[in-house]
């Protein structure tokens, strides 16, 4: 009986972080993408030049 729950709980646990992996990549994706609008639709400053695409 020990080894059948150990086998389930493991499944379980993996089960788990092959879905939190997934979750992430579709984070990411959607990141990027916000980021590469950000990027090329970013505004103008007073000056009719664009400025940096970069906060730091």
């Amino acid at each position: 009986m020990v080894p059948i729950l150990l086998v389930l709980l493991l499944a379980l646990i993996l089960f788990g972080a092959g879905f939190a992996v997934d979750l992430l990549w579709w984070i990411a994706l959607v990141v990027l993408v916000v980021w590469l609008l950000g990027f090329l639709l970013r505004g103008t400053n007073a000056a009719g030049t664009r400025g940096r695409w970069y906060r730091w």
